[in-house]
């Protein structure tokens, strides 16, 4: 059999993880590897979202490639169009158009034990061979199919979704109903709100919408920006007072948390009560669980669309959707000629993400039965035993804080570096040690045991992706930035095991 694959490296996906994986690779002198796109262009979510209102919720300076920081953004906080060609941009620069395949959805990946390379199954029936592979696919793995609602798809109006949404279609003058207060539905609401006859609001649970300091930025800024070293000493500035946060709140006690969200929720419940003219609108909008639960979100229309007469916020469960509408639990039929369905995503932090079957290592080892046995684990949240030669640069216990381009950038470092290694020792496999994994996973669970009592049990009764259906904090480190930094970047190089394929085969 065979034991060479068609490229060194596949990359799955082309999104802010994809493409610094492909510019890190080229960096490091590796030209044989294939991108693998489900979409027909770069971008990632930036591609797939183009709903009214989207844009950054961190300021643009923070996210950005370290190697590619631009000057010339439009506003602090820049519009989701602006973000997208940026990626596009970078793409360009960097060459990786030609390493790109469009349209090329990963549906397995399995570990060739013979021959030691991986061989990615693709929803047309297709396959691609690889010796390593870097999974892309990032933090929102999937919209979520099924939004558990009865009658979700009996709906005989206008859909929309912010993954899939219809530019073309006019909402002027229509009814329309949105489910969802995320962070996608505070950017859809102020945004359409002027436009539609009657936007009615469902709301499961309140979100946290602080004001949104962006403005356009002006010419004389941009020329400082420009200037050698200026983006990356405040951008380095940012991520030092970021790491001091996080880490003094990753130190603090129960009672402080406690104390922590009861003045947040009081004094927040004011900001709301002089923002929304309406008592009881006001009230239904003010959350009674901790800032830090769920994602909060910026925004300076969310709140004021509220004290639009056209604008109603519905708190009573949704019993149905219906054909013409939505049935809540009080009796209520509310007709509409628009539906959004801001119902998220099927999240990486979570176990039933992983489908059983879609990866399969070596000797049978299946990823989504390993996480749903084991709880979701990986070491310094990139490699798991039982997965050789392959990395993911979104794993559990991943996120610090930090804009996502400098989240992304370390970890494709600790893959590129690994397979550099790999490489360098003429070998062709590369596992992390289970010994090392087993010690990493430990220190990092036992650091995130105030995490889960914040997540688990202060705000227990509050649906968030922080915490998963396990009852983890799988989506945040608990760690600072920089020690998260230094851990995939200097990880090591002995906490993993190198083998050769023809040592193998001899073996065998």
């Amino acid at each position: 059999m065979s034991t060479t694959p068609e490229f060194e490296v596949a990359v799955i996906g082309a999104g802010p993880g994809g493409i610094a994986a492909g510019v890190k690779l080229r960096k490091a002198g590796i030209d044989d590897f294939v991108m693998l796109e489900r979409a027909d262009d770069v971008g990632g979510s930036w591609h797939e979202n183009h709903y009214p209102g989207i844009g950054v919720d961190i300021p643009t300076l923070a996210y950005q490639y370290s190697f590619a920081r631009n000057s010339e953004w439009s506003r602090f906080f820049a519009k989701g169009a602006e973000v997208k060609q940026y990626h596009v941009d970078v793409a360009r620069q960097y060459g990786l158009y030609p390493r790109i395949r469009f349209n090329a959805n990963v549906e397995r990946e399995v570990w060739d034990d013979a021959g030691s390379f991986w061989t990615l199954h693709l929803s047309d029936g297709s396959t691609v061979t690889a010796r390593f592979l870097i999974s892309a696919v990032g933090a929102f793995v999937r919209p979520k199919e099924d939004v558990g609602i009865p009658g979700a798809k009996s709906f005989k109006g206008k859909v929309q979704r912010p993954t899939d949404w219809d530019d073309d279609y006019d909402m002027n003058g229509k009814s329309v109903g949105i489910i969802g207060t995320g962070a996608s539905a505070v950017q859809i609401i102020p945004a359409i709100a002027p436009e539609v006859g009657h936007l009615t609001v469902f709301q499961r649970t309140p979100v946290w919408s602080v004001p949104k300091p962006d403005f356009q930025v002006p010419t004389v800024m941009k020329k400082v920006l420009a200037a050698p070293g200026v983006q990356a000493g405040i951008h380095g500035g940012v991520l030092v007072v970021v790491d001091l946060v996080l880490r003094g709140a990753l130190k603090a006690t129960r009672p402080t948390l406690d104390r922590f969200d009861a003045f947040c929720i009081r004094n927040y419940g004011k900001y709301v009560a002089r923002v929304v003219r309406d008592p009881e609108t006001s009230e239904k909008l003010t959350p009674r669980f901790g800032l830090l639960a769920k994602r909060p979100t910026m925004s300076n229309g969310y709140l004021k669309a509220f004290n639009r007469a056209n604008v109603s916020l519905v708190t009573d469960p949704i019993e149905k959707i219906t054909p013409t509408g939505i049935r809540t639990r009080d009796g209520v039929h509310h007709k509409l000629d628009v539906l959004i369905l801001a119902t998220g995503y099927e999240v990486f932090s979570d176990p039933e993400t992983y489908r059983p079957g879609t990866v399969v290592g070596r000797n049978g080892f299946d990823l989504a039965k390993f996480f749903n046995e084991e709880g979701l684990q990986a070491y310094e949240s990139v490699s798991v035993p039982g997965l050789p030669n392959r990395w993911t640069l979104c794993g559990p216990y991943s996120w610090t804080g930090s804009g996502w381009h400098a989240f992304v950038e370390m970890t494709a470092d600790h893959a590129i570096r690994a397979i550099t290694e790999t490489r360098r020792r003429d070998a062709q496999v590369c596992e992390v040690r289970k010994e090392a994994a087993d010690a990493y996973h430990r220190k990092v669970h036992a650091r995130a045991d105030l995490l889960r009592y914040y997540l688990a049990e202060l705000n227990g009764h509050v649906p968030t992706y922080y915490r998963n259906s396990q009852g983890d904090t799988t989506y945040i480190r608990p760690s600072g930035f920089f020690e998260a930094a230094r851990g995939n970047r200097k990880f090591p190089l002995d906490d993993y095991r190198y083998d050769s394929v023809v040592a193998q085969e001899v073996s065998a």
